[in-house]
């Protein structure tokens, strides 16, 4: 009843308007040929289309194979040293160069394991003699290992700041030092230098 003239012309235009295709560009004063939809009617329809593609399920299944696949990629990568997929912190050139480093050499640690054996059942024997000497070795071995860890440190960090003046450094020489720790079958990545050989 108070409708202005020009609000139902506009009105009855838009009713009139054919329905065109969604892919042709509309001109910019052209009626839609429909109204509006509401922001929350519009939001769940887009929920809606992105949902209706995968279920829950299958989205869960999809993630745990990709998970698995990034695993086993991993897996192949700590056995052939592969950087492109080793873990984050096995990554880059300084903690490349830190793994040879001990890779290509002899640790006192990494014989702690069979050393610290031998020497728990010496000191088992119930003999008196024994048990000492079982004592005085372990003393021997910490304080070899020590001092071997020391001289590895110092000499890795020398090489390191000479090769990677500009690259960050921080923990690699923790983290050679935790590998030497290990025997050298057992360490991952797996050693792509035989000993003595230079890094």
């Amino acid at each position: 009843m108070f409708r202005s003239r020009a609000k139902d012309e506009k009105a009855q235009a838009a009713d009139k308007a054919p329905v065109t295709d969604s892919s042709q560009p509309r001109h910019p004063e052209a009626p839609k040929g429909r109204p509006t939809p509401k922001r929350s009617a519009a939001q769940s329809q887009r929920r809606s289309v992105a949902n209706t593609s995968m279920t829950r399920k299958e989205a869960s299944k999809r993630q745990r194979e990709e998970r698995r696949a990034a695993l086993e990629r991993q897996r192949q990568a700590l056995a052939s040293g592969d950087e492109r997929y080793l873990p984050a912190r096995d990554k880059g050139p300084v903690r490349r160069f830190a793994r040879d480093f001990i890779d290509s050499r002899f640790n006192i640690a990494e014989f702690f394991l069979p050393m610290a054996v031998v020497i728990l059942v010496l000191s088992m024997v119930r003999v008196a003699a024994l048990q000492n000497i079982a004592l005085l070795l372990w003393l021997v071995v910490i304080v070899l290992i020590v001092l071997d860890s020391f001289v590895t440190g110092f000499r890795l960090k020398k090489q390191l700041n000479e090769r990677f003046a500009a690259e960050n450094k921080r923990g690699a020489v923790a983290y050679a030092l935790m590998r030497s720790l290990q025997m050298r079958r057992l360490r991952l990545p797996k050693p792509q230098v035989k000993r003595g050989e230079r890094p």
